[in-house]
């Protein structure tokens, strides 16, 4: 008999997205359309740094999960996990000194996963695994930056944009069953 080591249903459903991310290859760039759960990182980093810089902008897009938990997955160019993962450390830091109740609430709920596998033409597969998600709270990685770091924003904005190969793809989950309980 083969005993399976016990796992939250967040890491079995993480696995699982990693092994399909894995073996179907994340889409390129050129193939990849902003869609509902798609999005390019650089289109919310380049109007916040405009909203900064006085011009005028549209509504800024949001990221809320309408969901009991969610996931990211973030296709990194191979070179800039270093920029990517200094973003990570700087949106934690955002997170930590935020005054508002919910930034605590989202730390503490929001874990950061590298794949140790290669994606496809070299991407580094990062996944947001969010469980619990905070109720209403806003998610969009930009937007924490730009409270924590407002004189910062164009720099880290940057580099945040032009570390993604290929955008994220956004997954809402709902609870089917807690297999502990």
């Amino acid at each position: 008999m083969r005993v399976w080591p016990e796992r939250s249903l967040t890491q079995w459903v993480l696995a699982v997205a990693a092994a399909v991310v894995i073996c179907a290859g994340a889409p390129s760039a050129e193939a990849q359309q902003p869609a509902q759960g798609t999005s390019q990182p650089a289109q919310s980093a380049q109007g916040t740094a405009q909203q900064s810089a006085g011009e005028p902008q549209a509504a800024q897009p949001t990221r809320v999960f309408a969901s009991d938990a969610g996931i990211v997955l973030n296709f990194i160019k191979p070179d800039k996990t270093a920029d990517f993962e200094m973003i990570v450390s700087k949106l934690k830091e955002a997170l930590a000194k935020s005054d508002k109740p919910e930034r605590k609430q989202q730390a503490a709920s929001w874990k950061v996963f590298r794949a140790l596998e290669p994606g496809q033409n070299g991407t580094v597969l990062y996944v947001f695994d969010i469980d619990p998600a905070v109720k209403g709270a806003d998610y969009t990685v930009s937007t924490i930056l730009s409270e924590g770091f407002p004189d910062q924003v164009q720099e880290l904005f940057q580099k945040y944009a032009d570390a993604y190969a290929s955008g994220q793809n956004v997954v809402n989950l709902k609870l089917v069953s807690s297999l502990a309980q």
